[in-house]
């Protein structure tokens, strides 16, 4: 019996739940978001409390694949709630002398130390600002802004001798010594 599957996903005012088969559409201010989900579950909206309900069968309730299907399919639901109403943001700092980041098109053109400039794809639905070293990615979506941030992130990780790389606003990078030389 999965603990988060069987909470309700509660909805707020604004956000438009549409359900179809086994496709389940969220759309809100900052965009629309669809998931199909997995034949052995239940997705229902509950129009008294405002909220999307996911039940499997009493069947299935031992099987713990099921299990971890239900809680997964919750927290996605609950992932794109929060996605169309708020939307997720993940925020890299680019750190080293001469290295950039700008946006060309629809890449992000990032000069890391390498002979050419490598260009980062950016996918629909998804935003990039740069200002100066700081990478803002944004979006709706959080597996495609989450997702693009660590492809940004491992074009150049960050290495602990320098503190040189891309790395996340947020991260720490445990700098080590290095070599000792002479006696």
């Amino acid at each position: 019996m999965s603990r988060i599957g069987k909470q309700p996903v509660g909805v707020p005012a604004g956000v438009k739940v549409t359900i179809q088969g086994r496709k389940v559409t969220v759309v809100g201010p900052q965009g629309s978001l669809t998931l199909e989900h997995r034949p052995e579950l239940k997705v229902a909206w509950n129009e008294t409390e405002k909220s999307i309900v996911v039940t499997i069968d009493e069947k299935d309730k031992g099987d713990a694949e099921v299990s971890a299907n239900w809680g997964t399919t919750r927290a996605l639901l609950r992932n794109m709630v929060e996605g169309v109403t708020k939307g997720y943001e993940r925020n890299l700092e680019v750190v080293g002398v001469g290295w950039t980041a700008a946006l060309a098109g629809k890449n992000l053109k990032l000069v890391v130390g390498y002979a050419n400039p490598i260009l980062v794809p950016i996918p629909t639905g998804v935003k990039v600002v740069v200002e100066k070293q700081f990478i803002k990615i944004s979006g709706p979506d959080k597996q495609a802004v989450g997702e693009l941030a660590a492809e940004v992130r491992s074009k150049r990780k960050p290495e602990p001798y320098n503190g040189k790389g891309i790395k996340y606003t947020d991260e720490v990078i445990r700098r080590k010594q290095g070599k000792q030389f002479g006696a």
